[in-house]
């Protein structure tokens, strides 16, 4: 019997700025039973904006609660069940601008989720060009993520780097030293376009920790960009490393 449905919502305009960083920062965010999820041998977190939009918790939508932002840091793992792999991420770090939203995240899923006051914008450039911006005010002052993408939507390419970032359909969170959170995001394969400029300036110290500086503050590996679509997110199931 599938697992219920606890989140659906349409994600939209996902930005993605990946960095190369040294696996051993990533260590202690590593939960049981999972192991690092590379791409060429590199270990990669991702620097993530987009939108929730018409959002329902268990099929309602809550006054006030329905469309807002979220920007993420996450990192990618993967998790054997006994008969095959399951490629999922980590979040390091969440934030949104409603309060509620990250008090259920947290005690239920074991996130990481900050409310912090947000916006977003969209600027059209060009004739064929976008500017999205996700802010988040911390320690007050307004950080940015953004990016200046091509209008024209193209399909992820199978064995791309696009897949690789985004085709993770589970999240894994630390529950205790020998036990995971697991739960399935599910959404059709995504279309993407061209980004031809990004933008980030944040306070990375104080938000993501000093380790992640001389990473985050770099030029990153690669960025991408997501139509996005509709998502439904099942109740998460823990997972004992004792039980394999």
């Amino acid at each position: 019997m599938p697992t219920p449905t606890f989140l659906t919502a349409n994600w939209l305009n996902l930005i993605m700025l990946n960095y190369e960083v040294d696996a051993a920062i990533l260590k202690p965010y590593i939960p049981a039973g999972t192991e690092l999820d590379l791409w060429e041998g590199k270990a990669l977190v991702s620097m993530v904006g987009f939108l929730f939009h018409d959002t329902k918790v268990l099929g309602m939508r809550w006054p006030f609660h329905v469309n807002f932002e979220e920007v993420n840091l996450r990192f990618y793992v993967r998790y054997f069940d006994g008969k095959a792999w399951k490629r999922g991420a980590v979040f390091i770090s969440e934030l949104v601008p409603k309060y509620a939203i990250a008090l259920i995240a947290n005690k239920l899923y074991r996130e990481h989720y900050r409310a912090l006051p947000m916006r977003h914008s969209v600027r059209r450039l060009e004739e064929d060009r976008t500017q999205y911006l996700y802010e988040w005010k911390f320690n007050r002052k307004w950080n940015q993520l953004g990016a200046v993408v091509c209008d024209e939507p193209t399909q992820i390419a199978s064995g791309s780097a696009e897949e690789f970032i985004f085709e993770h359909y589970w999240g894994y969170n630390i529950w205790d030293a020998t036990t995971t959170m697991e739960y399935e995001v599910q959404h059709v394969p995504w279309q993407i376009r061209k980004v031809k400029d990004y933008i980030f300036d944040a306070d990375v110290a104080a938000l993501y920790g000093e380790a992640f500086v001389p990473y985050l503050q770099g030029k990153p590996y690669s960025a991408f960009f997501a139509n996005g679509s509709a998502i439904g997110v099942r109740m998460g199931a823990k997972i004992s490393v004792d039980s394999f």
